[in-house]
């Protein structure tokens, strides 16, 4: 027996005085409905509505049992009529996951205008370098950089990221810049320690068409990119950073991009998420979001003809420096 099905029907026979008119009310025939109640009166033990062929009336026992179950299921009710308007109305929790890596120059920008255009989503968003997956996190939508998510996520590619050196205008003019990748062994460079290891992050180039990784002796090491950014614009130290956190320095000036013609990228941002069938409207909303801001925007990497124009003027550069 269904309990709940059997409440609501004796709940609604109750209201409207008969079998029929609750069958009615109920979209089921009369004799279902009789039927329900018949088997909720088996489960309890006891009779609840008194049966005559002109008249039905509430036991003592169905008198109290209605008074108790109409609040509970009024709550019901409600619920579900809540869980139904999620799917059409933005509005409600969101959960949002993603490395702290991503968070200041990615992805606090996109998560704070889209609070400002719908203000009834409540928004936790939890920045952790650990990878965790969407269930452990509880999240709703997560962030990765890498290689796509696995588990049974739905990934979606957003944005390349580009492994480049650079160095600022102080620190080339103070030491000069490198060359050759062999020539990074004379100079003072930069460390990520990864957060799932705690062991360096070797720099990676693209070499005769291959990735090449190396080993880096580091003057400046840190579990956070932000700090290793700012000690590349400090002039402490020349880094290998990630495009996304690179480039608006770049483009203004503070960082020089060095060695590009060995930029790799073979890693992307993802965002991830369950299937969307399953998704409330503010879930399937933000993605979307999402994915308008971010997927392929040029504002997070370096063009072919950037990388092409900064090869060009580091090779100058770097002749300059040793003529001098």
């Amino acid at each position: 027996m269904n309990e709940v099905r059997a409440i609501s029907v004796f709940v609604r026979t109750a209201t409207l005085g008969s079998f029929r008119r609750a069958a009615v009310d109920l979209g089921i025939s009369p004799q279902a409905a009789s039927h329900a109640v018949m088997q909720l009166e088996k489960s309890l033990g006891v009779q609840v509505f008194h049966r005559t062929t002109r008249k039905l009336s509430l036991t003592d026992e169905g008198q109290r049992l209605l008074q108790s179950v109409e609040p509970a299921l009024a709550m019901l009710s409600s619920a579900i009529d809540d869980a139904r308007r999620s799917k059409e109305e933005v509005a409600g929790p969101l959960c949002v996951s993603a490395p702290t890596a991503l968070g200041r120059t990615v992805l606090l920008p996109l998560i704070l205008e889209f609070a400002a255009l719908y203000p009834d989503v409540q928004i936790d968003v939890r920045f952790d370098d650990r990878f965790t997956d969407l269930v452990s996190d509880r999240a709703d939508v997560g962030f990765r950089g890498g290689s796509p998510p696995s588990g049974g996520a739905i990934a979606r590619r957003l944005l390349p990221i580009q492994l480049i050196v650079c160095a600022s205008p102080a620190y080339l003019e103070r030491y000069g810049a490198p060359k050759t990748v062999n020539d990074l062994d004379a100079h003072r460079c930069s460390a990520y320690r990864r957060a799932n290891t705690g062991k360096h992050a070797p720099w990676e180039f693209m070499i005769g068409g291959e990735i090449v990784y190396k080993e880096m002796a580091a003057s400046v090491c840190s579990n956070d990119v932000d700090a290793e950014a700012e000690a590349v614009l400090a002039g402490l130290v020349i880094g290998q950073l990630g495009s996304f956190s690179a480039v608006s320095h770049i483009r203004a000036g503070r960082l020089v991009p060095l060695l590009t013609q060995h930029v790799t990228q073979r890693e992307s941002i993802y965002v991830y998420y369950r299937r969307r069938t399953e998704q409330p409207l503010r879930v399937r909303t933000f993605i979307d979001f999402a994915v308008s801001r971010l997927a392929d925007n040029s504002q997070f990497f370096l063009t072919t003809e950037e990388l092409s124009g900064s090869a060009r003027r580091g090779g100058r550069a770097a002749r300059s420096h040793s003529a001098a």
